[in-house]
């Protein structure tokens, strides 16, 4: 089809009726009122791959609400405008492409969007005040999760959020240049991403269809929704059991750090146990008797099973990164990912051999980390697998959940795999007690700054009411480093500890 026929074409005129459709909609719902919010979507053709489709935008600073089909951008799929609207009469303004523009094409070209919607919903402004300079919001046990792509009902939602900007094109989701920021919306950072939120602005919200953009987008509103009516109500939207949230927080919120509050600070008594894995909850044996060899004896037959499928896909695109950078640091092991043109059992037999390397070096990075959770997630629901945990871990996570302190994991493993293993563990299902998730998406365990992190997502005061307990001499170090409480974990199996390292110890979570 040529360019001509494919822009005069059913598909682009579907796609502009469909923009104008959805603006009038949204309207009416209060995501995009004061000219306020925008939305794009590709011209869906089958004939013309993803990638090369058309894409349909609609204009800035105009009455969403009385949008028609004429009104909108047509663009190439590299952002070059090639059809404009036509100017109109005053009082109407110039007709202008959206200011979201350079964000929208970055969702389409790194993330395989085939729509995207931002919307100005109040909901979304007053979600990101909850907790002031949090960088992410975080719900769960909600049934509307559900609605997000990759999640259930007992999964951790998670949304990265950004600072606003004076203009729109100023804002950061992907980096510049469309070089990934690690502490944006890069694909290492934020797989699973759908959204992003921006403080006291709005949110975006990306799908492979307008369809999947949609219907997530509802969910996003209902939730964040929920959880700023929830707060109104004194209900913690982060946790399993949505108990009481504890009033000094509700306190802390709503006024500004470091000022009075009728002549005293707001002090808080909210405190946090964060807990690595390896050696604290789970015996070291386990993870390296058990779930490391059946990575490694079914990383073949999983991608072999699963090639086509758009989470594998992603697992590969992950791996072929990292393997560029370690045959570029000459990583030993690492050999050149077989371009996909190359054949099916080309490309699975270079990622098998980088694959099987990394994990004999035990690698702490992600795109291992995630592959080895999909094929853990295999072998947990087949019951090949089951987690294990010290007896002295689940009474210890009751008891800590009945005294109203929020228990989060932090791991070198995937957030995926610390649910399988506490989701099917030998004492049940023990996510109702876990608040939250930590990977090496949040940083490197051993670097202070990772821990710094923690602290500002988990929006407590100081991060000295955050326990974190660990096995590792040097995450001990890091976290204390960051402010963090530090106690070290005396495990069966557990590496010898530095003579003198300053660190209280433990051997059973009843003794805290």
């Amino acid at each position: 089809m040529s360019s001509e026929a494919y822009l005069a074409g059913d598909a682009v005129r579907e796609a502009r009726e469909l923009v104008a459709e959805l603006c009038r909609h949204f309207y009416l719902q209060g995501w995009v009122t004061g000219t306020g919010g925008s939305i794009t979507v590709k011209a869906n053709d089958p004939a013309v791959p993803l990638v090369q489709q058309l894409i349909v935008m609609s204009p800035s600073g105009v009455q969403k609400e009385r949008m028609v089909a004429d009104d909108m951008y047509v663009m190439a799929a590299d952002g070059k405008i090639i059809s404009a609207p036509r100017a109109k009469p005053w009082p109407h303004k110039h007709p202008k492409c959206s200011d979201c523009a350079p964000l929208f094409m970055k969702s389409y070209l790194m993330r395989g969007a085939g729509a995207v919607i931002h919307s100005h919903g109040m909901e979304t402004c007053m979600a990101t005040m909850l907790v002031p300079r949090a960088k992410e919001f975080r719900m769960t046990h909600m049934e509307m999760i559900k609605g997000i792509k990759g999640h259930g009902y007992r999964d951790e939602l998670v949304i990265p959020i950004i600072e606003n900007t004076p203009y729109e094109y100023e804002l950061r989701l992907f980096g510049r240049s469309g070089v990934p920021d690690v502490k944006l919306l890069q694909i290492k950072a934020y797989p699973k991403a759908t959204a992003v939120l921006v403080r006291n602005h709005g949110i975006y919200v990306w799908g492979d269809s307008w369809i999947n953009a949609k219907t997530q987008a509802e969910c996003y509103h209902y939730l964040l929704d929920a959880a700023v009516k929830m707060y109104q109500l004194g209900i913690d939207w982060t946790t399993p059991e949505h108990g009481p949230i504890n009033s000094a927080k509700r306190l802390r919120s709503v006024t500004s750090p470091g000022v009075p509050n009728g002549g005293h600070a707001a002090k808080s008594s909210k405190h946090c146990v964060v807990l690595d894995i390896e050696g604290t909850t789970t015996p070291i044996s386990f993870v390296t008797d058990v779930m490391f060899p059946y990575a490694r004896d079914n990383v073949r037959k999983h991608l072999i099973s699963t090639y086509d499928a758009e989470e594998t896909k992603e697992d590969i695109e992950l791996l072929r990164v990292q393997v560029e950078e370690d045959l570029r640091n000459r990583v030993v092991g690492a050999v050149p990912v077989a371009p996909s043109d190359a054949g099916k059992e080309e490309v699975i037999n270079s990622l098998v051999t980088n694959v099987e390397s990394m994990i004999k070096a035990d690698r702490k990075i992600t795109s291992l980390k995630q592959l080895q959770g999909h094929i853990w997630r295999t072998g947990f629901e087949s019951k090949e697998l089951h987690g294990v945990v010290f007896e002295d871990v689940p009474e210890a996570l009751k008891d800590w959940q009945s005294h109203g302190v929020k228990v989060y994991i932090y791991s070198s493993g995937s957030r995926e795999a610390q649910r399988l293993l506490f989701g099917h563990s030998s004492y049940g299902d023990l996510r109702q007690y876990l608040c939250g998730f930590f990977d090496t998406t949040t940083g490197n365990k051993r670097e202070a700054r990772s821990y710094a992190e923690i602290s500002k997502s988990l929006g407590v005061d100081n991060p000295s009411q955050i326990l974190f307990i660990t096995d590792v001499f040097e995450e001990a170090v890091a976290a204390k480093s960051a402010g963090l409480e530090a106690v070290i974990s005396i495990r069966p199996g557990n590496a010898p500890l530095p003579e003198n390292h300053g660190f209280r110890t433990i051997s059973s979570f009843s003794e805290i």
